[in-house]
């Protein structure tokens, strides 16, 4: 059985490698790596399908080093320090070539997965080469990331794909036996969205459908047919999925209901689960809009059970009703930037005493020892408030939340400007 057409299609050297000429073409980082065999650890970012794992391959076989691969959906610390094992004794490296360890999908690695990297890429027991969709500044931790090169992938331009296609129908051992003919472009490069592999995953779709025909003719209405555009146009696993929920959430943040409500129709056109999206909601209520319309999280809330119960189609209602809403309310991070801050504080003062009036006395030693002495019951005083420190006595005077400028939290600055004057002084 052949392998599918994206494997047959592999390049396995530079002269046939599409696209990313920034990298590899003359003067190219990647190209002086390869000619001069300075090799040093690199992470690749890009979309999927702009040939991430073919290149890291290529470069490999170009310098004559041995390759190892493993997947960070699948692999482990085990696994990892497996392969640094057979790298120290390997015979390659015994002549001073380190050998390649390729990690796919490497953003998908936990903190203790890449730590286990470190010394091996430090001491050059390993060539590291990390392959990501995902932003290496959040997903990869600062030490591995600060010993390697980051160089980001583009997707492919549309001669990029023209290319791609012509040279598939020349040189596959399949396609050149058929009698093909393309007529129009417009839908296989408009679904391939700049990806190589779905391109080549779309002309073996075609194809495939009209096997026993005499002559295919591939244009835009037969693409389309074959396709099922919407799971086509949207890849719930591939880069659109990413761009256009990043599109919803900053339009919902940005207080634009219109572009808001028609991403959530891209979404929902497209086949994403209306329980993602009611997921974000909630994230967006309590997030961005905050305090400053503290009902906005009730009604996430009760869209995301709403969604649940009735499912699709009829849950589009109020998932556009949510995101209208969420969208047109006033806005304010404060609660998000408050407990943010005070993460940060906390994880500094981990050892910093609770004051021994907050603290329970469920013991006779403890009310010896003084536990909850001294405490007042807020109830019992004018305004349901007594004036008492809270805070451990290193951090007496420390502010993390501040009322953002809004009707709601004007209304809470007020009762604390007038609980604590010496914290929240008066505009």
């Amino acid at each position: 059985m052949l392998p599918p057409l994206p494997e047959r299609m592999r390049p396995h050297d530079l002269e046939g490698y599409v696209g990313q000429r920034h990298l590899i073409g003359p003067g190219g980082i990647l190209k002086n790596m390869m000619e001069t065999g300075n090799l040093s650890s690199f992470i690749l970012w890009g979309p999927p399908g702009v040939g991430k794992t073919t290149l890291s391959r290529i470069v490999a076989k170009s310098l004559g080093r041995e390759f190892f691969t493993i997947s960070a959906v699948s692999a482990g610390v085990k696994e990892v320090r497996e392969v640094i094992d057979r790298a120290r004794s390997n015979s390659i490296f015994s002549q001073g070539l380190a050998p390649i360890l390729f990690i796919d999908e490497i953003h998908r690695f936990s903190k203790s997965q890449q730590d286990a990297l470190l010394g091996a890429v430090e001491d050059g027991t390993i060539i590291l080469i990390g392959a990501t969709t995902e932003n290496p500044s959040f997903e990869v931790i600062t030490p591995l990331l600060s010993r390697c090169q980051v160089f980001v992938l583009k997707s492919l331009c549309k001669d990029d794909l023209q290319g791609l296609l012509d040279r598939a129908l020349r040189e596959d051992e399949v396609l050149r036996n058929m009698n093909i003919e393309v007529k129009e472009t417009d839908a296989l490069f408009r679904y391939s969205a700049g990806d190589a592999r779905k391109l080549l995953n779309i002309i073996e779709i075609v194809t495939g459908a009209c096997a026993g025909q005499r002559k295919i003719v591939i244009d835009n209405k037969l693409v389309t047919s074959c396709l099922q555009e919407n799971t086509a146009i949207y890849d719930k696993g591939g880069e659109m999925h990413y761009d256009v929920i990043s599109a919803f959430i900053k339009s919902v943040r940005g207080s634009d209901p219109n572009a808001a409500v028609y991403y959530l129709a891209r979404m929902l056109d497209g086949g994403e689960d209306p329980l993602f999206i009611a997921r974000r909601l909630c994230i967006l209520a309590a997030e961005d809009v905050g305090l400053a319309n503290p009902n906005a999280l009730l009604l996430a809330n009760a869209t995301f059970q709403i969604v649940h119960t009735i499912g699709m189609p009829e849950a589009r209602i109020p998932l556009s009703e949510c995101t209208i809403y969420l969208a047109s309310s006033a806005k304010s991070n404060s609660a998000y930037m408050a407990i943010n801050e005070a993460l940060a504080v906390a994880k500094e003062t981990q050892t910093a005493s609770v004051p021994l009036y907050l603290r329970n006395a469920p013991t006779k030693l403890m009310e010896e020892l003084g536990y909850a002495d001294g405490y007042k019951y807020a109830h019992d005083y004018p305004g349901h408030f007594a004036d008492l420190e809270f805070m451990p006595e290193e951090l007496k005077g420390r502010k993390f939340y501040e009322p953002a400028d809004n009707k709601h939290e004007d209304v809470l600055r007020a009762r604390l400007e007038a609980c604590w004057p010496k914290y929240y002084n008066k505009k």
